[in-house]
């Protein structure tokens, strides 16, 4: 890969065929997605403070269920950090809202942050979750099929990309 492709801010192109991967420092992918919440559009939603970008490869799973309710627990102190959190799962928003009357009951935290509906994998692509050749849609796949759509990322008031864990 030449050296010029390696911009990695919004403005940059890439030939055809060529994919980089999110870096520490490069602005985080920019995105327009349905919510739990409605529209958004990510780096607005972000405003002047810090995001945590979590993801889970599909609703309804035992220990997704479990993280989620637990980061619900936890938001009252991200809110106090100037801290939004958003989740993202590859099932489709009405999913996610059946979802989250489970984990409310199951973990005894009601979900009131943002969760992304991603069927078409939009956002686990620029986020670079999901493998070469994964596909365009999350219809029929399973759990396993998105091992990879298990990531963290940590996005600073200037959008960039301060910390990723997949």
């Amino acid at each position: 890969i030449n050296a010029e492709y390696m911009g990695g801010d919004e403005t940059t192109s890439y030939p055809e065929g060529v994919h980089m991967t999110l870096r520490i420092n490069s602005t985080a992918p920019d995105f327009k997605a349905e919510t739990t919440q409605g529209p958004i559009e990510f780096h607005k939603w972000i405003g002047d403070g810090w995001a945590i970008l979590f993801s889970h490869p599909k609703d309804f799973t035992p220990v997704c269920t479990t993280e989620l309710g637990y980061m619900a627990g936890l938001k009252p102190e991200f809110d106090k950090r100037n801290t939004k959190i958003i989740g993202l799962s590859v099932d489709p928003v009405g999913n996610h809202e059946k979802w989250s009357k489970d984990i409310e009951e199951t973990q005894g935290h009601k979900v009131t942050y943002p969760m992304i509906g991603d069927p078409e994998l939009k956002v686990a692509t620029a986020y670079d979750m999901l493998p070469e050749g994964a596909g365009t849609t999350s219809e029929g796949r399973t759990a396993a099929d998105n091992a990879t759509v298990r990531s963290v990322f940590i996005i600073g008031p200037d959008n960039t990309n301060v910390l990723n864990k997949k």
